[in-house]
Order: C-alpha cells, then structure tokens, then sequence
C-alpha cells in the first residue's frame, strides 16, 4: 500500500486524466441543468436538446475551445477532491474500523459508506473555488446563453473577479450543496465499487487486473449518477448565481421543484451518466496503476521512516 500521500497523488493524477475525456459532457451537463432556469416548462425555450445536439450544437458554434471551457479549473480541482477522496478514504476506514472491531481488515458497509462521504466532503469544501469558477466558465456562451453569464477569460480571473466583486465568501457560495453533492457521490462510489470488485472476484472469478477494474468501475459510475445528479443540478444553479436567486441549497431545490416540475432536478441526467461512466471508469481503473507506480517509486525512493509519517 502507498502512503497517504502517494494515495493522493496518484487519485489526483488519475482524476485529472479520467477529466480531459470527459470534461465535454460535463460543459453540456451544466448548460441542461441551467436551461430554463425558474421557468416553466411552457415558456422556457430548448436551446440544447440533449447530449448529442449539445455537443454538436456546442462545437458547431464556439469549436471545441467551447467545450473544453474551464478545464483548468476542472484540473485543479479534481487534483484536490479526488486526491482527498482517494487518499483519505483507507485511512478514515481503517481507523475506525480498528476502533469498532479492533481489526482493520474487517469490512463493514457503513464504515465505508462513512469513510467515503467523509473524504469526499473534504474535498470538495477544499476545491469548491474552483468548481464554482469552471461552472460559470462552463456556463458562458456569447451563442446560446443560459443563466447568468459571466465573462473570466481564464480560472486565473474568475478567482480575481469573484474575491474582487463578492468577497471571500463569493469564493465559497454554494459550498454547502457541493459537500452533499460530493458526499452523496462519494459514500457510494468507493464502497459500490469495492464491493462489485468483491463479487466479480467471488462469483465470476475474474482475476486481478483492467478487465476487473473496468466491470467494478462501470457499475460504480452508474450508481453514483443515480444518487448524485439531484444535487448536483442545486449546486450547478447556487454556484452560477452572482445575485440572491436562491438564499441555500433547500431554497433552490424547492424553488426548482415548484416552478419546473420534479424532474428538473434530472436536468442534464444523461449528459452526467455519459460523463461520470467513463470518468468513473477511467479515474478508479488509472487510480490502481498510478497507485502501483507511486509505491514502486516510494520503495525505491524513501526511506522507511520517511514513509511512515506521510
């Protein structure tokens, strides 16, 4: 096993790598979810149709510049959550399930449920600066606008412009929904894939390797769509607001629900299932073989009682 720290690099790096395929759904993603922000379904026009019209009509209009909008930002910040979720998550459960059972290696569904919305709420409260500026960047279309508009050449100045204009506590609107967005995320997608690892490894007796990690990431991904996308679609609408639209994350939720019906908080929904799939997929598959690489070059390279304190 790595240490803490070899954990994190390797979860950022996967992360980061798992985001350059997929950051084109998450652009068309946050477009769906603001379409027709408080307006009722009557009124409100369609200007992206789905995820394949919005990719298209995306690249058509604004090249894939458009598309890849925010990606820096999305870099930083999957290097922050993923690391965080990633790294902390087998310390966390291991600590307390030495605590509770006196013995690490005993697996238990709600310490893992726990470890895992534990270390995704860290950091998500750690990198939501920078979701919030790759959100409005996203967001921002001189084509086909929906909601707020925001004009930041780069996440450089966003960060800039919102410390400038809304304080520090701009910096960190909508925090709250991005922590139990990425903590209803995060306690499923560790735990879920871990234990479909188990039970390919037990009844289909698949070995250890990409053909597994692949089976166990897919029916990861798949789960935490299905939990996550509510409130994510709160936190996409609370992060691109500059005004007092939404006064928390249950006002946008209700204020959602009333005016545009229950299914607008599945805005967007297979244009997150297009994107967390292979995201999923790709940041838990590469996160083994960088996990891999990271010990090899930590037993190689630090002494053991280097080691032992990171």
């Amino acid at each position: 096993m790595s240490t803490t720290s070899g954990v994190f690099i390797a979860g950022g790096i996967a992360a980061c790598g798992a985001v350059t395929v997929t950051h084109p759904f998450e652009t068309v993603k946050i477009r769906l979810q603001l379409q027709g922000e408080l307006q009722s379904k009557k009124d409100a026009p369609r200007m992206y149709r789905g995820v394949l019209h919005g990719v298209n009509v995306i690249a058509k209009n604004e090249g894939p510049q458009g598309l890849f909008r925010g990606i820096g930002a999305a870099y930083v910040y999957q290097m922050i959550l993923n690391g965080c979720r990633l790294g902390f998550y087998e310390p966390l459960r291991k600590g307390i399930t030495s605590a509770i059972f006196k013995d690490a290696n005993v697996q238990s569904l709600g310490v893992n449920i726990f470890s895992g919305a534990s270390s995704g709420i860290l950091g998500a409260a750690a990198g939501s600066p920078f979701f919030l500026v790759k959100t409005r960047l996203q967001s921002f279309s001189p084509f086909l606008p929906v909601g707020t508009q925001h004009g930041y050449r780069n996440t450089l100045d966003g960060l800039q412009q919102i410390g400038r204009t809304e304080g520090i506590r701009g910096l960190y609107r909508g925090v709250g929904a991005a922590m139990v967005r990425t903590g209803f995320g995060s306690s499923v997608q560790l735990p879920t894939y871990f234990f479909a690892k188990r039970r390919l490894v037990r009844h289909l007796d698949m070995k250890e390797g990409p053909a597994l990690h692949l089976a166990s990431s897919a029916c990861s991904g798949f789960v935490v769509c299905c939990v996550m996308h509510p409130p994510d679609t709160v936190m996409s609408r609370m992060y691109n607001q500059t005004g007092k639209l939404y006064s928390s994350a249950f006002d946008c939720f209700f204020k959602t629900v009333k005016t545009e019906g229950l299914f607008a908080i599945y805005k967007g929904f297979f244009a997150h299932l297009a994107r967390i799939l292979p995201h999923t997929i790709l940041t838990l598959t590469l996160a083994e073989q960088t996990t891999r690489f990271m010990k090899r070059f930590e037993d190689r390279v630090l002494p053991t009682m280097i080691k032992e304190k990171i």
